[in-house]
């Protein structure tokens, strides 16, 4: 059991005898460790010195921020194989992928940001003025579970590097990344206050972080019916927000593309991470008169993917994060069913051997109904709908009749038909042809899926304001 009982307040360690939240190992259901359930006065504390540590690391030189950012690099490297398997327990991603995704990915964001900055413009001149690109303020950070470190190394990483401050509430189902990143951080240069840590609940921490005067930005991660209440709180007190929220991505399928490719392609991104992932391609769009085609291959591919041990490196499906999320993907199976969707593969019951733990089967549904609630609304598990189209126009409509617009796919046999559609999608990123994920290429949403980008110098400018001065 590891017990975390302390949160990361103005650079130090700030026990805490109050009540605590289980974490559960999403592979056996284990409680493997306790964190705070801390309070508005914690999360007051941490504002406060997050506030009192801006003026002067806002004043601080480029370079005392790139040698931060190396220190943190540095400890992000040694530590990696403890990350990775501490995502492996919490959230089920198999230690084969949680290794370079879960462990590989923040220190790969943190590398990408030491090569940006050297090179970036914090002023710049317009005719006869100085524009400056100055830091926002104190930001508050609240992070999912699904990529527990990496989404914090998102936000924290630029802000700095712009010279904010942060506070951070990281998940209450998959902490224990964010207490290794404190700690890595306390044993860099970064001055007292200028990051700071407090667990708790949405309900409590999350708010007051939200609704904190001082608090000047509000980058968050997660569901959109949360994201749309921060949204209003924040507009009350005028403070920036960026909101990286759900998906419903659609992989269309053309005629002319390599129909095996394409549909090993969208099941290998489906089922990342069990689909606990913003941006899987959960709806697979193929040409009407291939259609039962796809099914078969899909539930040829989902076939090879049973659950199993994530901490085996040969298990490629593991667990979900929690009972309710596994309980909720359920119900989705069952209501895809009721719907009168065709069951290819998987369905609702509780995989062989698997009687402990979160697992749910991978699923493919075909002949879905594209205003369906399974092809509307983010199931966030390993579930695929396959949406027969009749022509390319369907194909497009059917692909940007959601609410959401995070991510997408097209396939073809050319490639300049392929970005011709691509262009067509109403979404923040669409791979094309299975080209590679850019992490230096702008990351974010249209719709209910977001506001503001990660990512590059897109995600160092969403913590910088503007001024100019007239010379």
């Amino acid at each position: 059991m590891n017990e975390l009982n302390r949160n990361y307040i103005n650079g130090q360690w700030v026990s805490w005898a109050g009540d605590m939240i289980d974490i559960h190992e999403a592979g056996t259901g284990d409680v493997i460790a306790r964190v705070p359930a801390a309070g508005a006065d914690e999360m007051e504390q941490a504002i406060a010195a997050a506030d009192a540590a801006f003026e002067s690391w806002s004043e601080s030189t480029l370079e005392e921020r790139i040698k931060v950012l190396e220190q943190l690099h540095a400890g992000l490297k040694e530590r990696a194989p403890e990350i990775a398997e501490t995502v492996c327990r919490e959230v089920g991603m198999p230690i084969k992928l949680a290794t370079p995704i879960q462990a590989g990915m923040p220190a790969a964001v943190t590398k990408s940001y030491l090569k940006l900055l050297p090179d970036f413009e914090f002023t710049e001149q317009s005719g006869n003025s100085e524009v400056q690109y100055a830091p926002v303020g104190v930001v508050g950070c609240i992070t999912p579970w699904n990529y527990p470190l990496h989404q914090v190394i998102l936000k924290i990483v630029p802000a700095i590097a712009a010279g904010c401050t942060v506070v951070l509430k990281p998940s209450e189902i998959a902490p224990q990344t964010a207490f290794i990143l404190a700690e890595i951080l306390d044993g860099t240069d970064l001055p007292k206050g200028v990051f700071n840590m407090v667990c708790g609940y949405g309900h409590t921490v999350g708010d007051t972080l939200i609704k904190h005067p001082d608090v000047r930005m509000v980058s968050f991660t997660g569901s959109t019916r949360t994201g749309n209440l921060i949204a209003h709180a924040a507009a009350d007190d005028f403070k920036r927000i960026a909101l990286e929220m759900g998906g419903k991505s659609a992989s269309v399928i053309l005629p002319d593309a390599d129909l095996a490719a394409a549909v090993k392609g969208t099941i290998n991104n489906c089922l990342l991470n069990s689909g606990q992932t913003c941006t899987a391609l959960t709806r697979m769009l193929v040409p009407a008169d291939k259609h039962d085609e796809a099914c078969e291959l899909a539930a040829a591919a989902v076939a090879k993917m049973t659950p199993g041990n994530p901490l085996e490196e040969t298990t490629r499906l593991g667990p979900l994060s929690s009972a309710q999320q596994r309980d909720k993907v359920i119900d989705y199976i069952k209501l895809g069913i009721e719907e009168g969707a065709k069951l290819v593969a998987g369905g609702p019951e509780a995989p062989e051997g698997c009687d402990k733990g979160y697992f749910v089967k991978a699923t493919v549904f075909g002949n879905v109904k594209p205003d369906s609630r399974i092809a509307q609304e983010e199931i966030f598990g390993p579930v695929l709908c396959v949406i027969p189209y009749n022509d390319e126009a369907e194909a497009v409509k059917i692909a940007n009749g959601t609410q959401y617009g995070l991510s997408g796919a097209v396939w073809s046999g050319d490639d300049a038909k392929a970005k011709k559609i691509a262009g067509k999608l109403r979404t923040g990123q669409v791979f094309v042809n299975g080209g590679a994920f850019n992490p230096m290429a702008p990351f974010g949403g249209f719709g209910h899926s977001g506001i503001g980008r990660e990512f590059g110098k897109w995600g160092l400018e969403e913590f910088l304001e503007i001024r100019s001065l007239q010379l």
